[in-house]
């Protein structure tokens, strides 16, 4: 859900010959999604689906993996997607959410700076987000959390890629707000942020049976 432009689903299918659909409400992305899977795994049992996430209805328990990778604002949080994708996942089967956590306490110059994109409530802490999925009866059974090189990595190809793109396209009548927009976010990142957001996927085991404390 919400899956971007594929690549993850792709890179599995390439790895391990699985079947899946991927959905997210872009067409743009749904149509790079769908080229990958063209060039690369052609012969692979993948479908892209451009739809709204939190509309689509899926088979309850039909698939062996549910996964959401930083859009859990589909479902309105971290709690809900866990939610939903247990639903999806069958008895047994696996489901792996990604969202960034807090590593402290932001700080509130930091929390003005984004405005109301970001809140101090809008994350948990790295325990509270196991937690959250061992409460409704699932097991944590792996987690991977990334380090300040995978953020810086992430971050600066972004501001690269901005870069290349202002560059080349400098008649674009946006390039100015996307360049300004750029420059806030990695003072933003460089000043606070790296210091404060932290990055991890987890791996669930839903049983088959489902108890849920109270």
């Amino acid at each position: 859900m919400g899956c971007g432009k594929g690549e993850f689903l792709v890179r599995l299918a390439e790895l391990y010959g699985v079947s899946g659909i991927g959905v997210d409400i872009s067409p743009y992305c749904i149509r790079d999604a769908r080229e990958k899977h063209r060039n690369r795994v052609p012969q692979s049992d993948l479908e892209f689906l451009e739809a709204d996430g939190a509309k689509f209805k899926a088979e309850p328990e039909s698939f062996d993996v549910a996964m959401c990778i930083g859009a859990c604002w589909i479902y309105g949080d971290y709690r809900g997607t866990v939610r939903a994708m247990m639903e999806m996942a069958k008895q047994g089967g696996l489901v792996l959410v990604g969202e960034p956590f807090w590593l402290k306490e932001p700080d509130e110059e930091y929390l003005k700076t984004v405005g109301s994109e970001t809140r101090a409530r809008d994350f948990g802490s790295y325990e509270d987000y196991v937690r959250i999925g061992e409460e409704q009866g699932l097991t944590c059974v792996y987690s991977l959390v990334s380090d300040r090189d995978d953020w810086d990595h992430y971050e600066w190809l972004t501001w690269w890629a901005l870069d290349d793109y202002a560059r080349a396209c400098p008649k674009d009548p946006d390039v100015s707000e996307f360049v300004q927009r750029g420059r806030r976010e990695k003072e933003n990142y460089l000043r606070w942020q790296r210091e404060t957001l932290g990055w991890a996927l987890y791996v669930f085991r839903k049983p088959a049976l489902i108890v849920r404390q109270t």
